[in-house]
């Protein structure tokens, strides 16, 4: 049995006096988000385990020979060495021709400048116009890089003819090799661009709006709720985070990280803050159905062999700067800032501290924050992210901080993983792979905080004097999605780490995850942020800014999150654990 209640801060909240039942495994949100999302992994990993690439194995293992090989004739990686590694990273499910097709029905909107239909069709002409006007710069690329080449050889034989014993040429030689791969990596850059091919999403798009809608309509039908009302209602949602999806890859919005997020709310609260949104719209507008589902997909993407490369220095960057920032915030909040709704300070805490919109999901449901709360916590979270990740990477290069560090100041305050990846591809691929490794670690947190959260509203925001708080109303409160996105992280670790970090890398990673769980998980997150803008009104929200709060907090909060980080991760990787940075 519910009952309505309030909690110190005054919000009306929901206790369940009852105990869970059986039938709760199907008609609660959060579970139908655990069995979707684990239908989409099993589905990704019967298509992509089975069908690995031809004679993966053996590719792979002539590749790791010369790597040996070379790392063992030579005091630094050689030309045979990255040509190797380059052999092993084209190794991948995602380039198999199936794999191929799946990314086409799956496809995001394309890049575009100043038609936007270009994001949707692209016709010969057009394609073929696009290639003749970078070709001069690809084939122009393509010589530095050959030049590059020829002097690298060069360098490298004279380092070879002293036995590597002479540390100037060896030296030489490291360089003009850096100098190529530079080349390289813009000589590749210039051939994708001169490798436009046609392309009318419009087909794709449609059939896939109508997959996804009857995939979840299963659920609500299952919930209690009724699927047609859903399928229409979704339909409009879906149309409209297809175009949010198209502002994404407008050529200035790229430019600037102005993300699918970002316009997914804007166009939705243009909807409900003007006309309004339609009464029949409302059915589809089911934002913690569609990330939570979201959100277990992402526990796969968590893999722990990930988190063991950068190893001790990277976790202490993540678990241990994360939760001081979190409950420092939120004291700040009570105690200085004095904010009425606690739910909306633990929620921008933990927004702010830990990895944005999906820890501020989990908290939300964790201590129950209404959604307007949610909507203003994520709101100043998606300000703050496409802010941060471009400044963050231009005060880095003008300051000449290694990037090393830099990838982990930025993975460690920079909210969202798309974020944080693209911030990091500014600086280097060193740096991305650092951010983005410490942001995966970083992820493993959702499911503690929630849990902590839950723990702690219990005891001390929501309890009532005189009466025992039972582990039934903690577990009721939990966020019971949680234990699919940590399920969905331990299984997927183990399966690659059973078949070998090559071999995961080429079909669960670039498999099963970025050919198939992880573009739909895109999708599900900006149906969220859709119907986020779509459920919210200003007026509802007006009240929270009063004296301005919100804002004050999370600015506040990220400055000493950007300060303790920053300290954490220098003392950590080039003072305590050198000999692990320079394996990086």
């Amino acid at each position: 049995m519910a009952e309505e209640t309030r909690n110190k801060a005054g919000a009306e909240v929901v206790v369940d006096k009852g105990k869970s039942s059986i039938s709760d495994l199907w008609k609660k949100e959060d579970y139908w988000a655990i069995w979707l999302g684990f239908v989409i992994l099993a589905i990704g990993s019967l298509i992509y385990l089975p069908n690995p690439p031809e004679n993966m194995r053996e590719n792979f293992d002539k590749a790791n020979a010369v790597l040996a090989a070379e790392a063992a004739r030579a005091p630094f990686k050689t030309i045979e060495w990255y040509k190797a590694s380059d052999a092993k990273g084209k190794i991948k499910g995602t380039d198999m021709p199936y794999a191929k097709s799946i990314a086409a029905f799956l496809a995001h909107p394309k890049g575009w400048s100043a038609n936007p239909v270009d994001a949707f069709y692209m016709s010969k002409e057009a394609a073929d116009a696009k290639n003749e006007k970078a070709l001069p710069a690809y084939e122009e690329a393509k010589a530095k890089e050959a030049a590059a080449l020829a002097k690298a050889k060069e360098s490298q034989a004279a380092a070879e003819a002293a036995a590597f014993g002479d540390e100037t040429l060896n030296a030489q030689a490291k360089g003009d090799i850096a100098a190529w791969r530079a080349a390289h990596k813009k000589a590749s850059g210039a051939k994708k661009k001169a490798g436009h091919k046609p392309y009318s999403l419009f087909p794709s798009v449609i059939f896939l709006g109508l997959a996804i809608g009857v995939f979840f309509a299963i659920g609500m039908a299952v919930m209690g709720h009724s699927p047609v009302r859903f399928f229409v209602g979704f339909l409009f949602v879906f149309a409209l985070g297809t175009l949010a999806y198209a502002g994404e890859t407008q050529s200035i919005m790229k430019y600037y990280g102005i993300g699918y997020a970002a316009w997914a709310i804007i166009f939705g609260l243009l909807i409900s803050n003007t006309v309004g949104t339609p009464k029949w719209v409302m059915p589809g507008v089911q934002t913690e159905y569609y990330i939570k589902t979201g959100l277990v997909l992402l526990g796969a993407e968590v893999l722990f062999n990930k988190i063991v490369a950068i190893g001790i220095p990277g976790i202490f960057v993540a678990w241990v700067v994360t939760p001081i920032v979190l409950v420092c915030t939120y004291i700040f909040g009570q105690k200085v800032l004095k904010m009425p709704s606690k739910t909306l300070n633990i929620t921008i805490s933990a927004d702010m501290s830990v990895c944005g919109v999906s820890a501020a999901i989990a908290t939300a449901a964790a201590c129950r924050a209404k959604k307007e709360e949610l909507t203003l916590s994520v709101g100043l979270s998606l300000v703050f992210t496409s802010i941060m990740m471009i400044v963050m990477p231009a005060f880095i290069k003008a300051v000449g901080m290694p990037h090393i560090l830099g990838g982990a100041w930025m993975g460690g305050t920079i909210d969202a993983t798309g974020a944080v990846a693209a911030a990091g591809a500014f600086l280097s691929d060193k740096a991305m792979y650092v951010a983005a490794t410490i942001k995966m670690i970083q992820n493993v947190l959702i499911g503690v905080t929630a849990f902590g959260v839950a723990v702690y509203w219990c005891y001390r925001v929501d309890c009532v004097p005189g009466e025992h708080v039972s582990l039934w109303e903690i577990w009721h409160r939990f966020p019971k999605f949680v234990l699919g996105f940590l399920a969905a992280s331990v299984l997927f670790s183990l399966v690659y780490a059973s078949v070998g970090s090559d071999v995961g890398n080429a079909i669960v990673d670039h498999g099963v995850l970025r050919g198939f769980s992880r573009m739909l998980r895109g999708w599900f997150f900006c149906l969220a942020f859709t119907s986020i803008g779509l459920a919210t009104n200003f007026r509802e929200l007006a009240h929270y800014f009063k004296g301005g709060k919100p804002l004050i907090l999370y600015v506040c909060g990220q400055s000493f999150n950007l300060v303790l980080t920053l300290t954490m991760a220098y003392i950590m990787f080039y003072k305590v654990f050198p000999e692990i940075t320079a394996t990086i």
